[in-house]
């Protein structure tokens, strides 16, 4: 097993990674640009090496990145997602410099970080695919051509795009030709790449995902599904597992197609193979995630495993430590991404500093924070602050107690998504877990709630001690 990892990310993912290290008995190690001196992370671990004054280029930059490594005598690296976790430039530097990297090789990441190769792999393998095109565009006459024969609307794609970003709906041929320099620009931007593809626009579809583990023996397996449908702007808000929208002959379909995709491209560590679910029970393959997910959390309060060590586990040339038959589901975990965001404000970004902060507690309740009170979220970043999962034996008690700890939860300073989650909770459609990806923009009622703001406890006691003492 490594002796010390370096841990090439920031904020709660960091941290998760961090505890994972500390229950393996691996020493942590935690980079930081300025503006994260006094981060979570910084503090959790057991080392930390400045990145320079600038928030983002550090985090960015591989070089650098495995430079420290070396320097702090790391063994091992890890991503965590985001910032350079799907860049295979990462991968390959660290594989020249003896630092092994935690995740695929870089080969299978540039083949499934490319939308249109990824598609044409799973074409191979027989793994259904949302039809569209075969390879990247090469003009907005050949869009236009392609969306012809398949029909309006379509979805305009950046073939190395993600996170919800360079991706367009387009109604009609007008629509097309105004997305498409937009898209193109927006991809540049975003991922350094213009190439797009196109894909039929699927209607009012559910998001389901699997995640799957590969070892270097051969051993292949996947943890059961999540079911991402509630999102604004092909982003997450909140995530389920499992889906209880699939009945188990479903749920058996969709693991054996995941696998066959791992598989198909010789994959190995922890990924993601997501897929869109249409309203007839069609599954279709949009898309692999080479890296950990944001929700790895409701996986492993349903299953037991740990993805972090797991991954950790098979990068270090050990097999994975279950097989399929081994691995079960119990009850339900949802998790809510706690954004620093007004969605009264159309999501607007609310940084600034943390007042105070309650994190909630209790049975089947599990919270991943990179914040603490007096904490100041800094602009440079995603606006995701935590991370709250809760888990119980069946759905209608994992919603009652998503409600608890919701209520329970206490972020003051900033905006948060708390009071908008709440809303959602209490929406039959999602009570009786009738949800697909357009639930958000079809219910915008649900951001005019009344303000919920409750009384500072810690605030209101020290005004009673205080008066107590006057007396």
């Amino acid at each position: 097993m490594f002796k010390k990892i370096l841990i090439a990310n920031r904020g709660e993912i960091a941290t998760r990674i961090s505890r994972a290290c500390s229950e393996l008995g691996i020493k942590s190690v935690a980079i930081y640009a300025e503006p994260d001196r006094y981060a979570l992370h910084v503090k959790k671990a057991d080392e930390a090496y400045s990145l320079g004054p600038d928030p983002l280029l550090g985090y960015l930059n591989p070089h650098r990145v495995v430079n420290l490594a070396v320097e702090a005598g790391c063994d091992a690296l890890h991503p965590g997602y985001g910032f350079l976790s799907e860049n295979p430039k990462l991968a390959e530097i660290c594989a020249r410099r003896g630092i092994t990297f935690i995740g695929p090789d870089a080969e299978t990441i540039r083949i499934m970080g490319d939308k249109t190769l990824a598609r044409q792999a799973m074409i191979d393998a027989g793994i259904p695919v949302i039809p569209g095109t075969q390879s990247s565009l090469g003009s907005v006459d050949e869009a236009i051509a392609v969306a012809g024969e398949i029909g309006y609307p379509v979805m305009l794609k950046a073939s190395g795009g993600g996170g919800g970003r360079g991706i367009r709906r387009c109604n009609d041929e007008a629509e097309l030709r105004n997305s498409y320099a937009r898209v193109i620009s927006e991809a540049e931007k975003a991922f350094g790449r213009s190439e797009l593809f196109l894909e039929k626009y699927i209607d009012r579809p559910r998001h389901i995902e699997v995640q799957v583990l590969g070892d270097a023996f051969g051993n292949v397996i996947h943890l059961f599904e999540r079911d991402c449908s509630i999102q604004r702007r092909h982003q997450k808000l909140i995530e389920i597992a499992p889906s209880p929208q699939l009945d188990e002959s479903q749920r058996t379909y969709i693991g054996e197609l995941a696998v066959r995709a791992a598989r198909a491209v010789n994959y190995r560590n922890a990924g993601t193979v997501e897929f869109l679910l249409d309203p007839e029970g069609r599954f279709y393959f949009m898309e692999m995630n080479t890296r950990l997910q944001v929700e790895h959390t409701v996986t492993e309060q349903i299953t037991g495993i740990d993805v972090v060590q797991e991954q950790t586990r098979i990068a270090a040339g050990l097999p994975l430590s279950v097989s399929q038959a081994d691995v079960s589901h119990r009850g339900y975990a949802i998790q809510f991404r706690i954004n620093a965001e007004d969605p009264q404000n159309n999501f607007l970004p609310s940084f600034g500093r943390i007042t105070r902060y309650y994190s909630p507690g209790g049975p089947g309740v599990r919270t991943d924070a990179a914040i603490y009170t007096g904490y100041e979220i800094p602009p440079y970043y995603d606006s995701l602050c935590a991370k709250l999962t809760v888990w119980a034996l069946d759905w209608d008690q994992a919603v009652r107690r998503a409600r608890r700890a919701l209520n329970d939860m206490g972020l003051y300073g900033v905006k948060s998504t708390i009071p908008y989650y709440l809303e959602i909770l209490n929406h039959p459609d999602f009570v009786q877990h009738r949800l697909d990806t357009t639930f958000v923009e079809r219910h915008p009622e649900l951001t005019r709630y009344a303000s919920r703001r409750r009384p500072e406890w810690a605030a209101i006691i020290a005004v009673a001690i205080a008066t107590r003492e006057g007396l």
